[in-house]
């Protein structure tokens, strides 16, 4: 064999088996949380939807007036969802009124104006609705996957923990729950509780929605508590709860983050199908759901009441999407590590070193 096939054949096999030892090489030394950020922070996708809802998140929480008890934060928006200013109707197209003062047009420049996101029929600025709206989506987001997670963890780590009665009645539960149409529930649900108002509805629909984590949870721990650290736990003199939490949990808890970012992105849409067909949030409370469901006639007329509710819904269930998926390439070892180019020049520059 010639020297230049033996050189091929050596960079074929780094590159071909070298793969994992590439990747080994540059966690060598790293504890498990700093692999994980490494490798989330390399999503591209999952960065970049990191940073459009840290944004948004921050965009819209400090746009109105913040009411904690007796304190009050003030927003740097001007107008208030009790604000009624005067409908604007000059240069607004074909004879309408309301319309949007946001200038984004080349040449032109960038401007908010008065009225960014316009205004709707009795001359409510629409920027502060849309912001008052996504406040109590996001809301409902996050407290919808804080529920649904910690009963999904809890019945499922129970379960697949204890096995036997223990897991055959928390299954049977969770058969008869998933049995059921779930939108035919949230909505009886958000009809009874959504005049009560937003939180109510999200906890209800946090215990609505923890059957498919329960279900994955269980199957983590059956695996895991045949595993050798677990015996030797017990041997320790660890109780089952100790076990059950602080070793397998750990150890799960990759696929349940995961998990709990996917019941997230649905928990908003769900939120906003509820809140259209009018079983959701009610007013005087507003939701990004009950906006398009407000001025769903307005649509050939004044199609912005339609745009910026759909354009936050639709961002901040993919900025969710897309945070899951880098969450899940960064905690599943098994996920295969492209070679680039800088990989296959260090491998042969290897193979003539070693040469």
């Amino acid at each position: 064999m010639t020297l230049f096939k033996r050189k091929e054949k050596a960079t074929g096999e780094i590159l071909a088996g070298g793969e994992s030892a590439i990747a080994n090489k540059e966690v060598e030394g790293l504890s498990q949380g700093q692999i994980v950020r490494r490798r989330f922070f390399r999503h591209r996708a999952a960065v970049g939807a990191l940073v459009v809802l840290t944004s948004l998140i921050l965009f819209v929480m400090t746009a109105l007036e913040t009411k904690i008890g007796p304190i009050r934060i003030p927003g740097w928006w001007k107008w208030t969802t009790e604000d009624i200013p005067a409908l604007r109707f000059e240069d607004c197209p074909g004879g309408t009124t309301g319309c949007p003062t946001l200038s984004l047009k080349p040449g032109a420049g960038f401007g908010f104006g008065t009225h960014p996101f316009g205004q709707d029929d009795i001359g409510r600025d629409y920027f502060a609705l849309v912001m008052n709206g996504a406040r109590r989506s996001l809301m409902i987001m996050f407290v919808i996957g804080a529920v649904a997670g910690f009963i999904g963890v809890v019945v499922g780590s129970l379960a697949g923990f204890y096995g036997k009665m223990v897991d055959a009645s928390l299954m049977r539960l969770v058969d008869f729950i998933q049995t059921v149409p779930a939108i035919i529930i949230a909505a009886v649900i958000g009809k009874a509780v959504g005049k009560v108002g937003p939180l109510y509805l999200a906890l209800f629909l946090g215990i609505l929605g923890w059957t498919g984590l329960a279900r994955l949870v269980r199957a983590q721990f059956l695996s895991l508590r045949e595993m050798e650290f677990v015996d030797a736990a017990r041997v320790a003199g660890a109780s089952n709860i100790r076990i059950a939490f602080k070793h397998i949990l750990p150890n799960a808890v990759g696929q349940i983050i995961v998990a709990v970012t996917l019941i997230m992105a649905g928990a908003i849409l769900t939120e906003t199908a509820l809140s259209y067909l009018g079983f959701g949030v009610v007013a005087p409370d507003v939701s990004l759901g009950l906006l398009i469901s407000q001025y769903e006639s307005s649509f050939t007329t004044r199609p912005w009441l339609f745009w910026w509710p759909g354009l936050f819904i639709i961002s901040i269930a993919l900025c969710v999407n897309f945070i899951g998926d880098g969450l899940r390439d960064a905690f599943d070892p098994r996920q295969r590590r492209r070679i680039t180019k800088k990989d296959r020049l260090q491998a042969k520059l290897h193979t003539k070193a070693g040469a």
